[in-house]
């Protein structure tokens, strides 16, 4: 995709370990306690070895983080509590603590539950940014089980056929377990792209893909900058905003949390819901058949005789775990900019920069 390119002198190459140990360092200075800081580090880093700096969804969450600890809107080490616990299905409060963890437990839960009963959902209210979905599906499938994970976001997409912001990005993931190799994990917003990559495209001063967002009159452009303040195209047009609609009902309507205009407006309460859902496969057949069959299936999508040669058909999440093998070789990518806005928050918080 056009957005891989980026320019190698703007940005640091890390470790890992080294961008890991940071993270829960800063994160504890924040106040999170030590599972608080593991949790979130290892989602960050997830982002960070998977995707394009600019979607801005590795370290450079911290600084979200940072503003709204400080403003009250996340609360390090919030009394979470489970309002509903039934055997196959769970609700709960995550008390304006951090996303990432209220959608790990909520994970984790629905894990426990589904391999007894099959299935589990477990809804989240009063919650924050999450994430990337992915990482909380992909937890499933550590545990052999198929994931879902979605959750409501900002509006900042239309109903099909306006130029007004209702829905918001609404992102899915959803990771089905392999016995031999990685996981399948599809991890998408349901818009064509979002904000953040807008913004890398306009501070490169490139023009974006007309199919990304229009401009607030409802006018298709290829200027980030026009349509900066107009609504995001959804994916596979009237079908995206269908499924944001449809997320909507369950993250945020179903789980008690804000929904559609209202939620992520209030900084200091963005009340955000997420739904998880856990399957086990072997709840319908024995594990071993379900391995084979879906390693039958693979067989026939990866055979498929590609259009390019020089771009063999790949599998959901593929591009991704090649990256984080790359990055892990390599280094992972952070902007100079990232840097240097973070030695200003560890200072101002009193934690070692080690970056």
């Amino acid at each position: 995709m056009a957005y891989e390119v980026q320019d190698a002198s703007l940005v640091n190459l890390y470790s890992l370990e080294t961008l890991s140990a940071f993270t829960v360092a800063y994160m504890r200075g924040l106040g999170a306690t030590l599972e608080e800081a593991a949790i979130i580090s290892d989602g960050l880093m997830t982002a960070s070895q998977w995707w394009h700096p600019g979607q801005g969804q590795g370290l450079e969450k911290l600084f979200r983080y940072t503003r709204r600890v400080k403003n009250g809107g996340i609360i390090a080490d919030a009394p979470m509590t489970w309002l509903v616990n039934a055997p196959a299905y769970a609700l709960l409060d995550a008390a304006k603590g951090f996303g990432y963890v209220a959608a790990h437990r909520a994970m984790t839960g629905a894990i426990e539950k589904a391999k007894t009963s099959g299935i589990a959902m477990v809804g989240v209210r009063h919650s924050n940014h999450f994430g990337i979905a992915g990482y909380h599906a992909l937890t499933a499938a550590k545990a052999g089980l198929i994931g879902w994970a979605c959750t409501n976001a900002a509006a900042e997409m239309a109903p099909w056929g306006s130029a007004k912001v209702v829905l918001g990005t609404n992102p899915w993931g959803i990771a089905i377990p392999r016995s031999d190799d990685h996981a399948i994990v599809l991890d998408m917003a349901l818009t064509m792209s979002g904000k953040g990559m807008m913004r890398w495209y306009e501070r490169e001063k490139r023009p974006m893909p007309a199919n990304w967002a229009l401009t607030p009159e409802g006018k298709v452009t290829t200027d980030p900058s026009a349509a900066m303040n107009g609504p995001l195209l959804p994916i596979g047009e009237y079908k995206g905003y269908g499924l944001s609609l449809f997320t909507d009902v369950l993250a945020g309507v179903m789980t008690g949390a804000l929904f559609g205009l209202d939620v992520f407006q209030d900084d200091q309460n963005f009340d955000v819901g997420h739904m998880m859902i856990a399957i086990d496969p072997a709840a319908l057949m024995p594990a071993a058949d379900f391995d084979r069959r879906l390693e039958e299936l693979l067989r026939q999508v990866k055979g498929a005789e590609p259009i390019d040669p020089a771009r063999p058909v790949m599998l959901p999440g593929e591009v991704e775990f090649r990256r984080m093998t790359e990055r892990g070789r390599e280094g992972i990518p952070v902007s100079h900019e990232t840097v240097n806005k973070l030695r200003e928050l560890a200072t101002d918080i009193g934690v070692a920069f080690t970056l």
